[in-house]
């Protein structure tokens, strides 16, 4: 789809089946379908907007309406501790405290994934109605751009009902030597971590050097969205064909 932008499509949306290996549960399900679209001239905060305004006219109920809250302030709150400047015996005491100090797998000083963990057994439980959490820790940018007035943070926000992720978005990174560099970072970390290193995508970094709009986009799970519309319990209420029956 950003090759698309670059070659100047303007604002674009797909519909379409995702794979995700191995993920399965209640709220998981390896094939499931993606909502995604990209809006030239926006922001994170004006995808926010919009996001916000599709998810009203779905979900009728006006409790949805949404609190909007950064990163750091949703650790202060729910876990009485700054993520951006907590070192790491302050994650581990605090997973500590919520039962998690002694997860298999997960490296000591791994501190994006110890915030991972936090974010989802901390955090999310504790999040009512509809929920945009924004300005994640630089570290964890993925596609979005890097806050020019706080490097600590990256442009980008996950949307949340009762808990539940349900979208996440991106002011996306257009630079080009920029996103080349995360790749190759990304797969030093996946060697060290004994994962599979994954290919650079080459034909997005030619789109970025050949230049796409400021924009901003957003994938948002139509499955969870189906779910939280119906009121089911568990993805596989929404699904044809779920794994266990594919």
């Amino acid at each position: 789809m950003k090759r698309l932008l670059a070659a100047g499509s303007g604002a674009i949306y797909q519909l379409c089946k995702v794979f995700r290996n191995g993920e399965a549960g209640r709220k998981h399900n390896p094939e499931f379908t993606m909502l995604e679209w990209y809006r030239p001239g926006y922001d994170h905060h004006a995808l926010m907007d919009e996001v916000e305004a599709l998810l009203i006219e779905i979900l009728p109920a006006q409790e949805y309406r949404a609190r909007r809250i950064s990163y750091q302030q949703a650790f202060i709150e729910h876990a009485n501790f700054d993520p951006l400047v907590a070192d790491m015996a302050m994650l581990w005491d605090c997973a500590s405290q919520h039962g998690l100090g002694n997860i298999i797998g997960l490296d000591k000083q791994d501190r994006d994934g110890w915030l991972d963990l936090l974010i989802d057994q901390v955090i999310m439980p504790k999040l009512n109605g509809m929920v945009f959490i924004y300005d994640y820790p630089a570290s964890q940018a993925s596609l979005a751009r890097i806050n020019p007035e706080d490097p600590r943070v990256a442009e980008r926000f996950e949307c949340f009902i009762d808990g539940m992720e349900l979208a996440n978005g991106f002011h996306e990174l257009t630079d080009a030597d920029e996103q080349q560099r995360r790749f190759l970072a990304d797969n030093i970390k996946r060697k060290t971590n004994g994962q599979t290193s994954m290919p650079v995508d080459n034909r997005l970094i030619d789109a970025l050097q050949q230049g796409i709009p400021g924009c901003a986009g957003v994938a948002l799970g139509v499955d969870r969205l189906l779910m939280l519309s119906v009121g089911a319990s568990s993805i596989t209420e929404v699904l044809t064909f779920p794994i266990d029956r594919a």
